[in-house]
């Protein structure tokens, strides 16, 4: 029997980004088809099965679809047919299953995506790197200095 891995989405007016969270996934089988469906399989580290078959919301262009294996998850980048924002990652109004949800370290709002995509227009690979490298958890912290240093005690 094939388990569902987790799976977190983010979008773009151009682009539906998937990571899959899946360590140390062997045999891994990313699909896309034009009507907008996406599959993805993969066997686990102790060689259990995960398939995945997702109904997207809109078409999306396969040729546009960039995949990158990491060491803890699959990234996938798929580029939408038609540039706008989906309602949803799901074609079906039924709420999505609970292994599907937001990626909100890469999450953009409507309003926010012309200041940030200049970014990742000029480098879309650019998404991929160092996803799957262990990060800090003080990431976009602001420094604080020691108050009691500070205080002289």
């Amino acid at each position: 029997m094939s388990r569902n891995p987790e799976v977190l989405w983010a979008q773009r007016s151009d682009k539906v980004y998937l990571t899959v969270a899946l360590p140390d996934a062997k045999d891994t089988s990313v699909k896309c088809e034009p009507q907008g469906k996406f599959s993805f399989s993969a066997r686990g580290v102790q060689g259990e099965s995960f398939d995945l078959s997702l109904e997207l919301y809109g078409a999306i262009v396969p040729e546009g679809c960039k995949t990158k294996v990491g060491l803890r998850n699959i990234l996938c980048s798929i580029q939408k047919e038609q540039k706008g924002w989906w309602k949803r990652l799901l074609k079906s109004e039924e709420k999505p299953a609970p292994y599907i949800k937001v990626d909100w370290n890469k999450w953009c709002d409507e309003d926010e995506e012309e200041s940030s995509s200049d970014l990742a227009s000029e480098n879309d690979d650019a998404a991929f790197v160092g996803q799957d490298d262990e990060s800090s958890d003080d990431e976009g912290m602001l420094y604080l200095p020691d108050l009691e240093k500070a205080r002289g005690n």
